[in-house]
């Protein structure tokens, strides 16, 4: 019997990950309908900041949550979260770089590039190739008639929150397609803010980027987000119970959408949204769809967006 293709997941820790539900379900719907020929099978790995550059580089002995051992290089797609994003870049890109002599930088490369983080990545005999899937999973699900249905063109948005979700946000609504009129980013963290304008100004799209960037204080939000039409919550303030929102239900305005990339529950930010009949999503879309690029990514085949999306809620109704 053909052992099953191994994917998976890489943080520490994963345990709490909705990934294996929709990215199983979507194996099983491609091997029923015959898409695929191969059983496949998503699972959890957790590993320790230590061991990432070995699990990344060599071939080295991993136990999945259930405890059942693989060596790294069997997993042959995989995703990565907190705390390695940044530092699987930094790894993978001095082992692979990407081709600096293309004369137009390609959209997956602009993602990490800006974002700083990578967040999948696909195995090809001896190399590995690396994505930022947050990116355009963000931008699929805010244009998602199921989500928001927000197009960006011409748009202002307010963002709270500059870390790893913030910059691949950044990335997305940057991309020269997309055609956002203006970004004002907050973080309450000010060494956030710092090493946010530090990357960005070490980038070759500095000076784009500060056409359209701005980095705007607590004090001028009330002023800033009456001129914007999405306010997006990319900081971890609603996560906690008890949590307030990031912004003042009296700042909410009728031509406001808005978005919280929380998406284990409905947070303040959202209550008050809702309450006021604005559109308002969690970041259940943008879970999905870094998933489904993901997917097609590691499989050349169309992904299941119904399968998946219907598996997530299920997950999250548990």
């Amino acid at each position: 019997m053909i052992p099953p293709k191994i994917y998976g997941l890489i943080g520490y820790p994963v345990k709490h990950s909705l990934s294996p539900a929709m990215h199983n379900a979507a194996f099983k719907y491609l091997k029923e309908t015959k898409k695929i020929d191969y059983e496949a099978e998503y699972r959890l790995f957790e590993v320790k900041p230590e061991k990432l550059e070995d699990f990344l580089l060599k071939n080295i002995e991993v136990q999945d949550t259930k405890g059942e051992s693989f060596f790294s290089q069997d997993i042959v797609g995989f995703n990565i979260t907190i705390p390695h994003k940044v530092r699987a870049k930094e790894i993978l890109e001095k082992r692979f770089p990407f081709d600096n002599s293309k004369e137009r930088i390609v959209e997956d490369e602009y993602y990490v590039k800006l974002s700083g983080a990578i967040n999948t990545v696909k195995r090809n005999k001896e190399t590995l190739h690396y994505y930022n899937t947050d990116a355009r999973g963000f931008l699929d699900s805010l244009m998602d008639k199921e989500y928001l249905r927000f197009e960006p063109y011409g748009k202002k948005v307010l963002l709270i929150g500059c870390g790893g979700a913030g910059r691949a946000i950044i990335a997305s609504l940057s991309w020269k397609n997309v055609g956002v009129k203006n970004i004002y980013i907050n973080d309450i963290n000010d060494e956030a803010v710092v090493s946010a304008k530090k990357h960005f100004s070490q980038l070759p799209q500095h000076a784009y980027l500060e056409e359209i960037l701005e980095f705007v204080l607590a004090k001028d939000i009330p002023q800033v987000i009456n001129d914007c039409h999405l306010l997006i919550n990319a900081s971890p303030v609603g996560m906690e119970e008890g949590d307030g929102p990031v912004a003042d239900r009296s700042l909410l305005h009728k031509n406001l959408s808005v978005y919280d990339v929380v998406y284990n529950k409905e947070t303040q930010l959202i209550k008050d949204a809702k309450s006021l009949g604005l559109p308002a999503v969690n970041g259940l879309g943008m879970l999905l769809y870094q998933g489904v690029d993901a997917f097609e990514l590691w499989t050349g085949q169309k992904a299941p967006v119904e399968v998946m999306r219907k598996a997530l809620r299920e997950a999250t109704s548990k």
